[in-house]
């Protein structure tokens, strides 16, 4: 099975919460029929990424990079790559490169579905997002990387500014399933 075939399965039995995320499915599912390279950054309408919300062992904190091209306070997450079989390796690859936390754990997902403007393809393209939760084991510590200004735990209830109401959501989300 690709990674295209996995993402299509994933979404085709994913059932969204919300009439809007439906409507996102749809079109990501339309998105995956109409492009081959739809996995790929070279796909410059848009592409398909894993996003990933680290919450800390006891749901209390989540982890978060302030993105150096956005300018917020963001999950982490990324591109796919070819190595990937499946969102849910890509989601959780991308966790522990942009967190350096060995032993993370991926919630049962996907969470929840963005889409959201980027400049991959300037002016610009569209992140196709597929949004997972994972946590950290007790006593985790991350190590900021190359694709981070700055790693901050903060507290699931005082998510710092700027961020985005698709991050609360995710964040959300990932904590009511973990304390489930």
């Amino acid at each position: 099975m690709t990674l295209r075939d996995d993402a299509r399965a994933v979404l085709a039995r994913w059932t969204a919460p919300t009439g809007e995320e439906e409507l996102l499915r749809e079109q990501f599912l339309g998105h995956l029929g109409a492009h081959d390279d739809a996995m790929w950054r070279s796909c410059a309408p848009g592409h398909l990424t894993a996003t990933t919300a680290v919450l800390s062992h006891d749901a209390a904190k989540v982890l978060l990079t302030h993105h150096p091209k956005a300018k917020m306070w963001l999950p982490m997450g990324g591109h796919c790559e070819v190595s990937d079989a499946s969102l849910e390796e890509a989601a959780l690859r991308e966790a522990v490169e942009e967190s350096g936390i060995a032993g993370l754990r991926l919630l049962s997902g996907p969470l929840a579905l963005d889409r959201h403007r980027v400049w991959c393809h300037p002016p610009y393209s569209w992140h196709l997002d597929v949004e997972y939760g994972a946590v950290a084991p007790p006593g985790a510590e991350f190590v900021i990387s190359e694709e981070s200004l700055e790693l901050r735990w903060a507290p699931v209830e005082e998510i710092p500014e700027p961020t985005d109401e698709a991050t609360r959501r995710l964040v959300r989300r990932a904590r009511a399933l973990l304390l489930a």
